[in-house]
């Protein structure tokens, strides 16, 4: 009985009238009105997208489509209602929710761009930090507004701060973007860097303190921000603390007396300290990294 109902609906099926809809009969059934109309009204807007990589025929996304319908959805009811801003039309303006503005660049993005795999899981998409915060969508190449690490720190004072102290990695002399230790766009990794953790990281680009040592420093192994501030610090070398102090966070007991230098026991006294002098810790133990000595498990020179 089964088959015998599925053959009548087919046979019912085929007696139906053809019926075909052209590319133009979809568009206006739609609402789309097409790139020109929009013209008419926004030409400084078409003429910034006209350079756009965005309006490229080899970029499969609107211009293959429906130019800026495409981002800004059907405009029919825009124009049918006197246009205006945010009139039955999608725009990107700040009152509009982050997640959907970043939804629609998604529809392309999401497949055709590598570097989006982990946005889902990214902390800018879970801060809802939309494309159109960093990206001018009308500009070549989608580039940045402006570009980094100025757009970076329009959001990360404080990094800006630590970039601009007397010990910095050189962000913003140019040497070294955000990008070049971080993917903004999301990763597996602590604070999204390029890497699996902090160490293989910092090797990348100091390769020299990798070893292998005969002779470990422990917190090389264990983790650079032990010791270094990964933006800037006050001290040098990008230290958390200056020496000896940051040496004094771990050793405290063994050979040398654990008495913090400080003012009173570094400068004073009938026999004042010295160790506050040049390179503290370091006018001995100069292998801080590691060395490959049989005969210097101290670390010294």
């Amino acid at each position: 009985m089964l088959v015998s109902f599925s053959l009548c609906l087919l046979a019912v099926w085929l007696t139906l009238p053809v019926r075909t809809i052209t590319a133009a009969q979809t568009d206006e059934q739609l609402g789309f009105i097409g790139a020109e109309t929009c013209q008419e009204c926004h030409e400084t807007q078409y003429a910034s997208y006209a350079r756009s990589i965005h309006s490229k025929k080899l970029v499969k996304g609107p211009q293959s489509q429906d130019a800026c319908e495409t981002c800004h959805g059907a405009g029919a009811m825009h124009v049918e209602k006197g246009g205006g801003r945010d009139v039955d039309i999608f725009a990107f303006d700040a009152d509009v929710d982050s997640l959907a503005k970043s939804e629609k660049c998604l529809i392309c993005h999401q497949k055709s761009t590598p570097s989006m795999d982990w946005w889902d899981a990214s902390t800018h998409n879970r801060e809802e930090v939309s494309c159109d915060s960093c990206h001018d969508l009308h500009t070549p190449a989608g580039s940045q507004k402006p570009r980094e690490p100025e757009v970076c720190f329009g959001c990360h004072r404080e990094i800006e701060i630590a970039a601009n102290k007397y010990s910095h990695h050189p962000i913003i002399e140019g040497k070294v973007n955000c990008s070049s230790c971080h993917l903004p766009h999301g990763s597996v990794s602590t604070a999204m860097i390029k890497a699996d953790s902090i160490q293989h990281l910092c090797f990348t680009c100091h390769a020299d303190k990798r070893g292998p040592y005969i002779y470990e420093h422990p917190p090389v192994e264990e983790n650079c921000l032990t010791c270094h501030s990964s933006h800037g610090s006050r001290h040098a070398k990008l230290l958390t603390e200056k020496v000896p102090n940051v040496c004094q966070d771990c050793h405290d007991w063994s050979r040398h007396p654990g008495t913090p230098y400080d003012n009173k026991t570094g400068f004073s006294g009938s026999s004042p300290s010295n160790r506050f002098f040049a390179r503290s810790c370091l006018n001995c133990h100069g292998a801080i990294h590691g060395s490959n000595s049989f005969e210097n498990h101290a670390l010294t020179r």
